[in-house]
């Protein structure tokens, strides 16, 4: 399977690794140590030698409670970030946004891949990703970000998130946007407790569809709560959880420790092309 995003091309015959670049101050996870230009450009040039095919920018945090910035201060965040690696790395570029302008000129920056955690429902996203022509990843999110883990509920987790799913497929589709441009995500950790995190990981199986599927589990407090350990002892977890996804059909892995996870991942794709000559 090969997606093309603005020119750009990414072969997921086999599972990719996403670097996450999060220019941002309060991020829960790395927070400030890469918001200064020079330093975000080493780290991303580091992800990519280190096995990512895609570097994920993100000017806003998305952590629960994180607060609201305005789209000048995310431009001004991520902007000349996407503008320097689309002249310096051979990579994907992947912007990770939700707001209609942010979308549009990190585009025309460079940007191959829209990665949106409200899969395509604030006023003009959908116009907005069907006129970039870059690859377009929708995400469940119950809730907002800032009150996203008061106290989540569902019925059954997983069939909430594929309706959801099906829907903004099929909105986006409606809109414009091609079907091989979409990527989904079930969004963990983005309004769901603990244990439907884990159901929702556990019976991925269910969700369906043809579009593959980029998972987000890395640091997570999925992990720190369940191990009961803070955000720099969760790396085993985090690939434990980004190999079972990838053992359900997951074929975008988004990550914070490129190196490690990539090893890992290399090392169980290997052993699984054995087994499925076994079955052949």
């Amino acid at each position: 399977m090969i997606l093309t995003g603005r020119g750009r091309k990414i072969d997921l015959s086999q599972p990719r690794i996403m670097g996450i670049l999060n220019f941002t101050p309060d991020s829960f996870s790395d927070g400030s140590r890469f918001n200064q230009l020079d330093k975000a450009l080493f780290h991303a040039e580091e992800m990519v030698n280190d096995g990512a095919a895609i570097i994920d920018i993100g000017g806003e945090s998305t952590r629960p409670g994180a607060a609201y910035i305005s789209e000048q201060e995310e431009l001004d965040r991520i902007i000349p970030v996407v503008e320097q690696l689309s002249q310096k790395l051979d990579v994907m570029i992947s912007v990770d946004t939700y707001k209609t302008v942010v979308m549009a000129e990190a585009c025309k920056a460079g940007a191959h891949l829209i990665n949106d955690i409200k899969a395509l429902q604030e006023p003009g996203a959908l116009k907005a990703a069907a006129d970039s022509d870059a690859l377009i990843c929708l995400m469940h999110m119950q809730g907002e970000p800032r009150t996203m883990q008061q106290q989540p509920e569902y019925s059954d987790v997983v069939q909430e998130v594929s309706a959801f799913l099906n829907e903004r497929v099929s909105a986006s589709l409606k809109a414009g946007i091609e079907a091989e441009k979409l990527i989904l995500d079930p969004g963990f950790g983005f309004g769901k407790t603990v244990e439907q995190n884990y159901e929702l990981l556990g019976r991925m199986e269910e969700l369906g569809h043809a579009f593959p599927w980029l998972i987000g589990v890395s640091r997570k407090s999925m992990i720190g709560n369940f191990l009961n350990c803070p955000v720099n002892e969760r790396l085993a977890g985090s690939i434990a959880a980004a190999l079972y996804a990838v053992s359900q059909g997951a074929r975008i892995i988004r990550v914070h420790d490129v190196r490690p996870t990539s090893d890992a991942l290399r090392v169980f794709w290997h052993a699984q092309q054995f087994q499925r000559l076994q079955t052949k």
